[in-house]
């Protein structure tokens, strides 16, 4: 089977090293893919969201399974394309993608098929979205409708604040036309979990439950960023709770797309808070996670191309998962002053230490090969994973392994996996 990967990131490189492990793949494209991805995989100078180019190197090179990593793709209709061209593709519709690429559209579904989230309220006039703000008070939180690469939403703790991000989404256009419409929405608390299944469009295989690290600095704190670092399985996630998900939230979900006419197939990524009341609904997600997959892909044992070929295929009921035992954890290594400003082309040291080694690995997010040696080419550089018997052996064994590795100007947040690591049972396997 020839694959090609559509993606440049941490995700990516991730997805191209397990289905570089399967046999039934001969030949692997990535696109435009990073550093990394080349040591696995022929890369492609075709971007992301050139659709037009990415099908039509599908054809040309025969492939026989297209793998899309990020939404902004899926947004643009590549899959639509592709399969109008009678290319098999894993992913969903452009239609179906608006569960992530629009807020409003995903909050006005899960109201009418009861799928549990905030109360919110959906604003194309900043002036009636400042009314409805001051009639609630803060704290609030202010999402921009469209995708933004993670960084849409705003956690408004005061009145001023939550009006500020009305501006700088509305008026000011930070995101320019993500920002034309907005939902404003009750904060909720509780802690934050990422629950991914991989469907067919009828039936849904869950994946293990993960928790990324949003906020850029240690304890969350500072801007919130792609995500810093991610561990699986989350031991908050227990059976009960993980059935209560698939049957209250991600089968209806997936039910009322289909009855909207907008049959979903490929990754159902809940972004959930498990509040007092229940695990509600803080987004949608329509692909693997990212930094969240890096943490997952370790420990399936199953072999991931008759996965995906099952959900493409709509024969995912008679499809189960394998994992392995133990706990993995994923640490991001980020250029200095990310999300801000930050510089690109700096050296990368210590990569020959995670050589023919099992229990860590580095997958690659922003780099490029320069000649015999790896340089930063982006935000978030390396993803050091560490798989372990339980979450304490897999943290120490990624936190080790960074310590191998430098680049000028290299940050990562030193607390990955601290809310888990406070609970009892983690330390008997999670």
């Amino acid at each position: 089977m020839r694959v090609l990967v559509v993606g440049s990131g941490g995700r990516e490189h991730a997805l191209v090293w397990k289905l570089s492990q399967s046999p039934e793949v001969t030949k692997l494209f990535c696109a435009p893919g990073n550093g990394g991805i080349g040591e696995l995989a022929e890369l492609v100078d075709i971007g992301t969201e050139d659709v037009e180019a990415l099908a039509e190197f599908a054809e040309s090179k025969d492939i026989d399974l297209t793998v899309v990593g990020p939404e902004s793709s899926l947004a643009k209709g590549i899959v639509d394309l592709f399969e109008k061209r009678g290319l098999r593709i894993f992913g969903p519709s452009k239609a179906a993608a608006r569960l992530e690429s629009s807020k409003a559209f995903a909050k006005n579904l899960m109201k009418k098929y009861h799928i549990p989230t905030g109360q919110f309220a959906i604003f194309d006039d900043p002036q009636a979205a400042r009314a409805y703000v001051r009639q609630l008070g803060a704290p609030i939180v202010v999402k921009a409708d469209g995708l933004c690469g993670g960084k849409g939403t705003i956690v408004a703790q005061t009145l001023s604040e939550a009006l500020g991000a009305i501006d700088l989404l509305m008026e000011d256009r930070i995101f320019k036309q993500a920002g034309e419409r907005i939902v404003v929405e009750e904060r909720l608390v509780g802690e934050e979990v990422s629950f991914l299944v991989i469907t067919d469009g009828v039936t849904a295989l869950p994946l293990l439950p993960a928790q990324d690290h949003k906020r850029v600095h240690d304890g969350d704190k500072g801007p919130n960023t792609g995500g810093m670092g991610a561990y699986a399985p989350a031991p908050i996630v227990d059976a009960a709770l993980s059935a209560q998900v698939m049957e209250q939230i991600i089968l209806p979900t997936i039910r009322g797309m289909a009855s909207e006419g907008l049959s979903f197939s490929g990754v159902l990524f809940a972004g959930l808070m498990l509040t007092s009341d229940g695990p509600k609904v803080l987004e949608f997600n329509v692909r693997f996670g990212d930094p969240e997959i890096q943490a997952i892909l370790p420990l399936l044992k199953s072999d991931l191309v008759p996965l995906l070929d099952d959900a493409v295929e709509g024969r995912l009921s008679t499809t189960q998962c394998q994992w392995q035992s133990g706990s993995c954890v994923s640490v991001v290594l980020a250029s200095g002053g990310y999300p801000g400003d930050f510089q690109i082309g700096k050296e990368i040291r210590g990569l020959d230490a995670f050589a023919g080694r099992r229990d860590v690995m580095a997958f690659h997010a922003g780099t490029k090969k320069d000649k015999a040696r790896f340089v930063s080419w982006g935000g978030r550089v390396l993803n050091v994973v560490g798989t372990g018997a339980d979450l304490e052996d897999a943290v120490k064994r990624a936190y080790e392994a960074i310590g191998k590795v430098a680049f000028d100007g290299m940050y990562y947040r030193k607390d990955i996996a601290y809310r888990a690591l406070k609970r009892p049972a983690v330390k008997s396997g999670g």
